[in-house]
């Protein structure tokens, strides 16, 4: 037996994961504009914290978490640059 369909059945398969992804953010949005943010926020909060948890136990490079970090700090400075040009006023220039 010929491996000349293995491609057409894994971009099935993505395909496939593609579209249960993208129908499982439709039902979290409808989900999250049905409720307040009382309610999901906290069930939000377990989800992201369970994937800190499990990348945490993730044996990963110092490189990596070196790189992680810089990224993070890049990430952090870029949201406080954003946060005091929005706080400052316009007759600042």
């Amino acid at each position: 037996m010929s491996d000349s369909d293995r491609p057409d059945h894994l971009d099935a398969k993505h395909d496939r994961n593609r579209e249960q992804r993208i129908a499982a953010i439709k039902r979290w949005v409808a989900y999250i504009q049905s409720e307040p943010p009382e309610v999901w926020g906290p069930q939000q909060n377990a989800v992201v914290d369970g994937q800190l948890s499990a990348a945490q136990h993730v044996a990963t490079s110092a490189a990596h978490q070196q790189h992680v970090a810089a990224v993070a700090a890049e990430i952090r400075a870029a949201r406080d640059e954003d946060a005091a040009g929005e706080s400052a006023s316009p007759n600042d220039s």
